[in-house]
């Protein structure tokens, strides 16, 4: 796992601080909601969908300017779910990544506008051909990530979400849920750096059967976390779908079942990697870190 940890590590490292002069500090009328997108974005995390597109990508030897400048984009927009999922109209948290959540550092309306930039600056990042040089790759990446992150993706989940106890005991639903709210964006960090990659039906198959599992398991986790995870390690509260009466995998399927759970979907992660050989272990590695992680 020393090689993962390095990864992630870098890939933490390097979207920070591209974060950092991206979204640089500013003066004037615009300042507090700069600093409001600052704070939220350069607040940390496991930076695990760029992670994510960087290593999709090096499987094909990927531009590696490309690829960072896709997983910040990536970011911007995961952190703009972030802000959004914790305001008061939402899940109203309190805390997130160990500290006070944007609205409660701030104030609701710079939350929620601050959620808005970022979300908007990451088309602004990709459409830039600084990202890449071809119009058509630009397009596809914008195109994709809208389709994740918008009606038919992690919008669509977060309504579900909302539903609460509408959706009951069944399964399927809340599968379908976090296939939406929390694996649609996973599974585009892995489709960018595939897309970038200029990877081969064969190989991009291959990685969306990976993103599908990974994406599922790690919200199982979340999940478990949510359950029976302590503050200290989560860094956001816990306990909180059971307080409000929120359908998750374990409300549905008990503990020890969604535990069985993850360790099917790990499995079956790993060996959608089979194709790529050796060239995957970061990424087989990766499996494991997210369904042993405590935050």
């Amino acid at each position: 796992m020393t090689q993962l940890n390095t990864r992630l590590k870098d890939a933490a490292e390097r979207v920070h601080n591209a974060l950092d002069t991206l979204l640089p500090k500013a003066a004037g009328s615009e300042a507090r909601l700069m600093d409001a997108m600052r704070y939220a974005a350069l607040a940390g995390g496991k930076r695990l969908r760029p992670f994510f597109t960087l290593e999709a990508g090096r499987l094909f030897d990927a531009d590696e300017g490309s690829l960072l400048r896709a997983a910040v984009a990536i970011e911007c927009v995961h952190t703009y779910s972030l802000i959004h999922d914790d305001l008061p109209c939402m899940d109203d948290d309190d805390l997130r990544r160990g500290r006070p959540t944007l609205h409660r550092a701030f104030d609701e309306a710079t939350a929620l506008l601050a959620g808005d930039a970022l979300l908007t600056f990451a088309f602004e990042l990709l459409a830039d051909p600084a990202t890449h040089p071809d119009p058509q790759m630009r397009c596809l990446l914008i195109t994709a990530l809208a389709k994740a992150g918008g009606a038919a993706g992690m919008v669509a989940g977060q309504v579900a979400d909302m539903a609460g106890q509408e959706i009951g005991s069944d399964l399927i639903a809340v599968t379908r849920m976090n296939r939406l709210k929390t694996g649609a964006l996973i599974n585009y960090s892995i489709e960018a750096g595939a897309l970038i990659g200029c990877a081969s039906d064969a190989e991009r198959t291959a990685l969306t059967r990976y993103a599908h599992d990974i994406g599922l398991a790690f919200q199982m986790v979340d999940d478990l976390l949510d359950a029976e995870g302590v503050v200290r390690d989560t860094g956001k509260a816990v306990g909180k779908d059971k307080a409000r009466g929120k359908v998750n995998f374990v409300t549905v399927m008990g503990a020890d079942a969604t535990r069985d759970r993850v360790a099917m979907l790990a499995s079956q992660a790993k060996q959608h990697l089979a194709i790529f050989g050796p060239r995957a272990r970061v990424l087989s590695d990766a499996v494991d870190f997210v369904v042993e992680r405590r935050f």
